[in-house]
């Protein structure tokens, strides 16, 4: 497929189309994490290999059960022994003699990888699996799945890429990048993200503009194309992907690169100054961060504290579970690497695209985002969701000592009902804190606005909590009743659609009625033409991936209130996204041109 970039003018083939989902150019070498679901190696191995295949599985195999054990153990004893049994279930099927033997079986005679021979067993249990009428057993191929990633994780570490040989800065290219992959990455000099699957709102999404790393998604069959050390072009901005570029093609988006880098490092010395719209009204840029390395990231890039931890991260990339200390000790990292700010971190948001086995992975469900999750999966956890709340009110205490404050967040909140239930469960640590003679200190109690009923009626529950934090990825997914991640619906999912401007108005206008703090901290906190929406709404505390806060605030300065208000003010009388879209990007053109760089609305 031939395509005519707008940005360069020049012809580029074979090119891929996706989504953008993290703004900026980036050119490098392609670095291709394949999973064994997505395009197993299909080498044949040599006599002399197949001895040293086996014993990297069986070392795998000790490994995988290792960790099963200590789960077990360790969830029994956190969660309760019910849910512990799921990895007891995992241990037998990974000692399984029939699960054993197909893979020593295709790595002896058909010469097989190890991972290759996982990924041929997963098909067969599939097959074998789907055929059945009986619902349980269809349930079992998830639990043979998740014995396969732990079991092709550690073959992974045996055998991981060396990155280092590979020359240039690295474009990841995966079928959708997990929390653990972007943790195993480390310092490594990722320039760009591509990914198969994923949307705007993905885990990969998320991750590459917390780190200002150029990113599209939703490119499929892309692993089928690409091989490790491929020369590859990322453009963030338009959704593009180039293999193999022409050297002019290359030569120009390396030209684009450069300038957009140019103009980030530009706009990050305004890290000092505050953030002030034109008309000199100050706003509250915070920043979204996922542990303690986001934290030290958004000091640097100027934001006044944090609007979002979302310590799912800290569950989804730990071994085993973080019990209460090793959480306080995280909190307390978090404290340390933001100076004298607001840390407002949200309890744990695990269900719908994001799991752990210990608590519930196992229960298949026909609508996850829209069943057993977020607060609704802590309250069936009592003692696992107090464990977190009793490390936050005693990290509460570390951090007013050091000149900071803690705000705890509560996800997915529907109902009145919810937020007195909170308050009760937080009473309960309270006591039983002051019981054991541990410090502690109070913190202020804040609800996740995500759920259109909540928002439909927020002054009923504005009483009883301390402040508002807006998911806006939840929120137009579930107004729009359209799955982010499905790529049929997702185009319904747009932050500037109608229906989403007139809903956070209201809401906004409702806080100030009730004088409730009210921060957007969703993705669209740090889309330009979104902001400038917000801000006519009334909004004057955003929260974002702290790569977009430099843009963010000059933006910020060159626009003033009453701009604003009228810029929303014709914004709410168009009828269509489409409408909404072209006319803020001439707005944001008149306004900031070099902003709409970094928009991917």
């Amino acid at each position: 497929m031939t395509f005519v970039s707008r940005v360069t003018g020049c012809y580029i083939s074979p090119m891929r189309k996706g989504i953008a989902v993290s703004p900026g150019v980036a050119v490098g070498t392609a670095y291709c994490i394949h999973e064994i679901f997505v395009n197993p190696d299909t080498k044949r191995l040599e006599d002399s290999e197949v001895t040293a295949e086996l014993a990297a599985y069986e070392a795998a195999r000790d490994r995988t059960s290792e960790d099963l054990n200590a789960l077990r153990t360790k969830v029994e004893g956190q969660v309760g022994r019910d849910e512990a049994a799921i990895f007891a279930v995992h241990e037998a099927i990974l000692r399984d003699a029939d699960f054993t033997h197909k893979v020593r079986g295709w790595i002896v005679d058909d010469r097989l990888t190890a991972a290759a021979a996982l990924h041929q067993l997963l098909n067969h249990y599939t097959s074998l699996f789907t055929r059945t009428r009986d619902n349980y057993l269809k349930e079992r191929v998830n639990d043979v799945r998740d014995v396969i990633v732990r079991l092709s994780a550690h073959l992974s570490e045996v055998l991981k890429p060396d990155t280092d040989a590979l020359e240039g800065p690295l474009i990841v290219v995966a079928d959708e990048l997990l929390p653990s992959q972007a943790v195993a990455l480390g310092d490594t000099d990722v320039r760009g993200i591509v990914t198969q699957a994923g949307s705007q709102t993905s885990h990969a999404a998320i991750i590459a503009r917390s780190r200002g790393i150029p990113a599209v998604s939703g490119i499929s069959g892309i692993l089928r194309q690409v091989t490790t050390g491929d020369t590859i072009v990322v453009d963030g901005r338009e959704g593009i992907v180039i293999v193999d570029p022409t050297p002019e093609t290359r030569s120009a988006y390396l030209k684009l690169e450069r300038e957009f880098v140019h103009h980030r490092d530009e706009l990050a010395v305004n890290r000092d100054l505050p953030a002030r719209t034109s008309d000199k009204v100050s706003l509250e840029l915070l920043a979204n961060i996922n542990g303690v390395t986001d934290a030290k990231t958004a000091a640097a890039m100027g934001s006044t504290g944090v609007g979002l931890f979302r310590t799912e991260y800290m569950y989804l990339t730990h071994p085993t579970v973080p019990d209460e200390d090793e959480q306080f000790d995280n909190y307390c990292k978090i404290v340390d690497a933001s100076p004298n700010s607001t840390i407002t971190i949200r309890t744990l948001d695990i269900g719908g695209d994001k799991t752990v086995p210990y608590l519930g992975h196992h229960h298949q469900e026909a609508n996850p985002f829209l069943g057993w999750r977020s607060i609704r999966l802590s309250f069936e956890h009592p003692e696992f969701f107090s464990t977190q709340i009793r490390a936050v009110l005693r990290a509460s205490r570390y951090a007013k000592a050091q000149g900071c404050a803690i705000r705890l967040l509560f996800p997915m909140i529907t109902t009145l009902d919810e937020c007195h239930r909170i308050r009760q469960i937080v009473r309960r640590a309270q006591q039983r804190l002051a019981k054991e003679k541990k410090e502690y200190a109070d913190v202020p109690l804040g609800m996740m606005l995500e759920v259109p009923a909540a928002a439909i009626a927020i002054d009923t529950i504005l009483p009883v909590v301390d402040f508002v934090s807006v998911g806006s990825n939840d929120l137009v997914q579930y107004l729009m009743a359209a799955d982010r991640d499905n790529p049929k619906v997702s185009h319904l999912c747009q932050p500037l659609a109608p229906a989403v401007l007139r809903l956070l108005t209201n809401v906004i206008r409702t806080c100030h009625a009730h004088s409730t703090p009210i921060t957007v901290c969703g993705e669209m906190a740090g889309q330009p033409k979104a902001f400038v929406l917000l801000l006519g709404m009334g909004l004057r505390s955003f929260s974002m991936s702290a790569a977009f806060i430099p843009t963010i605030k000059e933006l910020a300065s060159r626009v003033s209130i009453a701009q604003a208000r009228s810029i929303l003010h014709h914004a709410l009388e168009l009828k269509t996204t489409t409408h909404v879209k072209r006319f803020m990007t001439d707005q944001l053109r008149r306004l900031s041109p070099e902003s709409e760089k970094f928009d991917s609305t």
